[in-house]
């Protein structure tokens, strides 16, 4: 252990555990253990890091604390201390734009995981507020922009730039353009952005360009954060839209053309009541059978009230894929049980009469009411989604899967299978509007 090569230390140590790390470093000559500590490959998780193919522009989209401002100062700590190392007769310049000047200065700058406090305190960079400048003993300057002023990004020129909160930025199309004609020192000008997501255009634009290279990262992937925090978090926002996007750093949006909205399905999560006038299981089964199959659709929904006021409430989603029938079979009858449900409302297009055999046999006394779509699934969904519109159906719960399909149903470019929808369809439009409105299907 008396090696005081880093990257050699690091090998020796990363079969450790933390105990085994701490006692190791506390046995290293002084100055290694330093090294060690400093040694950001050996610490950081492999999405933290740059990627190893050839890359002009690289971000890292991750939901809050996943660590995604730390990977960005390591990036621009490296870029410095490899500067020393090459004896650049220039020195390097850097940009760092944040949403505003108080976020780059408290952030990216000062912050836990900013660069000032990231680095040894004999090479720790000195902020001039004045002019908005970080400048390091080598020479190296990053100099502080604000998105609010993209203008700002005219005239100057860099050989790197760190944005961060990309998502945040006023314009950030245009502030983006403004940064990247700036890159132009260097032979190989590089751009890395770090961002929790929001479903705006210009971040879609971003994605989409064929040279940048992607990473994500999570909350739950930064192993420093107190489990009581996780957990508090888990149960608040885990399987929300917010957590999903803040938490889960998921690209979240509506597509154009579709029956349902987020806005409107998160509006719709509430407790459900104790009691029920009628629940059922509805199923969706699949074309196919086994691992390549299409899933199939089993969601539980329940009504309550009279006439006007009566309101349904999805209460699970069952669903389940790769299985042979007698596998989804008893998947119906588990929700049957754990429901009492009063039926099971079948889609009888593909089978026939022989999905009410495969039914029973998970229990022949399974109450199966076959159902036969006559029109096309979106003419079918549509009085379902004016009910969601009159907030006549509410959900208790959250399903992510379900909610997915039901936004992006009828979008461009969707081509999956809306098992899980359809199966949604079909229990509401039973509890709901059998009976009383003409209905677009048939029982058998």
């Amino acid at each position: 252990m008396a090696r005081t090569d880093p990257a050699l230390c690091a090998r020796d140590l990363v079969q450790l555990d933390l105990e085994q790390v701490q006692w190791a470093i506390e046995q290293m000559p002084q100055g290694t253990a330093g090294k060690i500590l400093r040694y950001w490959p050996f610490w950081a998780r492999e999405d933290q890091l740059p990627p190893a193919e050839p890359w002009a522009s690289w971000m890292l989209l991750g939901g809050r604390g996943s660590g995604k401002t730390r990977a960005g100062a390591e990036w621009v700590r490296g870029l410095v201390e490899a500067a020393s190392k090459s004896g650049k007769s220039r020195p390097l310049r850097i940009a760092l734009v944040a949403p505003t000047i108080h976020d780059a200065r408290e952030v990216m700058i000062e912050g836990d995981s900013g660069l000032r406090n990231i680095s040894h305190p004999r090479s720790r960079p000195k902020y001039s507020a004045s002019r908005r400048q970080l400048k390091w003993k080598n020479g190296a300057i990053a100099q502080v922009f604000s998105a609010e002023d993209a203008d700002g990004l005219r005239g100057p020129q860099f050989d790197a730039a760190w944005a961060d909160e990309f998502c945040a930025w006023k314009n950030p199309g245009h502030c983006l353009a403004m940064l990247r004609m700036g890159l132009r020192l260097g032979p190989n000008p590089k751009l890395v952005l770090t961002t929790t997501p929001r479903p705006s255009l210009a971040l879609k634009k971003l994605l989409a360009e064929p040279g940048l290279i992607l990473t994500r990262a999570t909350t739950w992937d930064n192993p420093h954060l107190s489990a009581t925090f996780i957990a508090g978090l888990n149960t608040l926002y885990g399987k929300s839209v917010l957590g999903r996007q803040e938490l889960g750093g998921e690209l979240i949006d509506d597509p154009v053309g579709g029956l349902w909205s987020r806005v409107q399905i998160e509006q719709a999560i509430g407790v459900a009541p104790n009691e029920f006038d009628r629940i059922v299981v509805a199923v969706d089964p699949p074309a196919g059978a086994g691992q390549g199959a299409a899933a199939c659709g089993i969601v539980v929904a329940g009504v309550c009230g009279i006439a006007e006021q009566r309101q349904a409430w999805v209460l699970a989603d069952r669903t389940v894929q790769g299985l042979q029938p007698a596998g989804w079979a008893k998947a119906v009858y588990r929700a049957w049980q754990d429901f009492e449900a009063d039926k099971i409302v079948a889609e009888a297009n593909q089978g026939g009469e022989m999905v009410r055999t495969i039914l029973q046999m998970a229990d022949p006394n399974l109450p199966v009411a076959l159902v036969h779509a006559r029109r096309g699934k979106r003419i079918r969904a549509e009085p379902i989604a004016a009910l969601y519109d009159q907030n006549r159906v509410r959900h208790g719960g959250r399903f992510p899967e379900l909610e997915d399909q039901m936004c992006r149903f009828g979008t461009e470019g969707n081509t999956s299978s809306p098992d899980r929808m359809d199966a949604l369809v079909w229990a509401l439009w039973s509890l709901m509007l059998d009976g009383n409105t003409t209905p677009r299907m048939r029982v058998l």
